[in-house]
């Protein structure tokens, strides 16, 4: 009898129970993504990078977020989203996203690390946004 199995290629912890997936198109002409629904109401969605550049960008911006950025509740990203499984192949947009909600001091600090500037690292997130949603 032959094996089957399903390789892994992504983990990430949502933090809720997802009740529906979908692969889908958000906009005419755009890359298709998958959207999810929770149990509590939340919408999100997961969109593949289309180019390395990209990835390592937002890999990097993610990583200095999480220490410029702390949570509210005192428990770290990283851990919240590794919750079973350790995170693996996944950038969290939620947490780039807070970039444009820092004071400009921190966001000079963050953008000199990703050598770009604000403005530049804002564009990024903007382009990103509306390759895929709005």
């Amino acid at each position: 009898m032959e094996s089957k199995s399903a390789e892994v290629i992504m983990n990430y912890h949502i933090g809720e129970t997802v009740l529906s997936l979908q692969k889908t198109t958000l906009i005419p002409g755009g890359s298709e993504s998958l959207v999810y629904t929770t149990l509590s109401g939340g919408i999100g969605i997961l969109v593949p990078f289309t180019s390395h550049e990209d990835h390592d960008f937002f890999q990097h911006l993610g990583m200095h977020m999480r220490s410029e950025f702390p949570p509210l509740c005192g428990r770290d990203h990283l851990s919240f989203r590794s919750y079973y499984f350790p995170v693996k192949n996944v950038i969290d947009g939620d947490l780039c996203e807070q970039f444009n909600s820092m004071d400009p001091h921190k966001q000079k600090s963050v953008a000199e690390e990703l050598d770009r500037t604000p403005p530049e690292v804002s564009k990024k997130l903007e382009d990103i946004r509306t390759r895929y949603a709005f």
